[in-house]
């Protein structure tokens, strides 16, 4: 609660009326309102990128709950970003099985020819690089995601092609 109180000040956000009714269809699907929370945050932040608490605020206000409850949503989730990233994201499995099939090199690979790590976006905004867990999909390994996209197995040579047609 103190990050909530301690951050520095956002402009207000006025929602549109298109994501207003989004929230109100979202809401009336559930029995207790409060259920369509996660639903919600996700329609605001494809819209938005990314939840400031400027954001956090307005779905607060919209779902009519303490904005405590929404960060706690939010900062407790890690599909939830606060910050601005890249316009796609590639994520690396970073697991036992996909690190023995190469992932370690697919992430060097990316701090040497596009100049980011893990949590970092290229300079120009176009990529942004995670580690994640578990993909799911460890026969096919190393793994990653692009977007919404699963690729496996990968090289480097490979996760170029891919980058470059994106």
């Amino acid at each position: 609660m103190s990050e909530i109180v301690s951050a520095p000040a956002d402009q207000p956000v006025t929602l549109s009326e298109k994501t207003l009714g989004s929230i109100a269809e979202l809401r009336g699907r559930y029995e207790d309102p409060r259920a369509a929370l996660l639903p919600v945050l996700h329609v605001i932040q494809a819209e938005h990128g990314h939840l400031t608490l400027a954001l956090e605020r307005a779905v607060a206000d919209a779902m009519e709950m303490p904005l405590t409850k929404v960060h706690e949503v939010v900062s407790f989730y890690t599909l939830f970003r606060t910050e601005a990233e890249g316009k796609l994201q590639v994520c690396i499995c970073q697991t036992m099985s996909c690190m023995l099939r190469g992932a370690r090199e697919l992430l060097t690979h990316m701090r040497v020819k596009y100049g980011v790590g893990p949590g970092e976006t290229t300079a120009d905004g176009r990529l942004t690089v995670h580690a994640v867990e578990c993909l799911g999909n460890c026969e096919a390994g190393p793994m990653a995601q692009i977007g919404d996209d699963y690729f496996g197995p990968l090289t480097p040579e490979t996760l170029d092609e891919i980058l470059e047609k994106r």
